[in-house]
């Protein structure tokens, strides 16, 4: 699998409690709902609200890269198993979450400097 150093999503992840947020999620799924590419479901859960989104479109795979796949597909395998605090404990071991302080918009640099329980990068000894 080839790599580049451009973000896939374009996206800023900021640093809260429970792991790397997107910057701008909020606007993301406004965009998506007034669209009608998917739908939001908000319910209490264990006396929180949660939300759940529903896709009501098929993706537009063509617009991602035969790499782009596969990485996606990659996160899905290693992470799909894991519920919501096990996710929150995973992100904080990763390098990016680590050396980022608290509420600020991580650095992208900082993922070509994860170890190896967090790198998809395949390195040649």
């Amino acid at each position: 699998m080839k790599f580049t150093k451009k973000k896939m999503t374009g996206e800023s992840y900021r640093k809260i409690d429970n792991g790397p947020a997107p910057q701008h999620f909020q606007n993301a799924t406004s965009e998506l709902i007034s669209e009608g590419k998917i739908r939001e479901d908000k319910k209490n859960y264990a006396g929180y609200l949660q939300y759940k989104y529903e896709s009501l479109k098929e993706p537009e795979l063509d617009l991602l890269t035969s790499n782009e796949l596969q990485v996606i597909n990659n996160v899905i395998n290693n992470c799909s198993h894991m519920h919501a605090n096990m996710i929150s404990d995973y992100s904080h071991g990763d390098v990016p979450y680590i050396a980022t302080k608290d509420r600020e918009i991580i650095n992208y640099d900082f993922v070509f400097y994860r170890d190896e329980k967090f790198s998809v990068r395949e390195y040649d000894d």
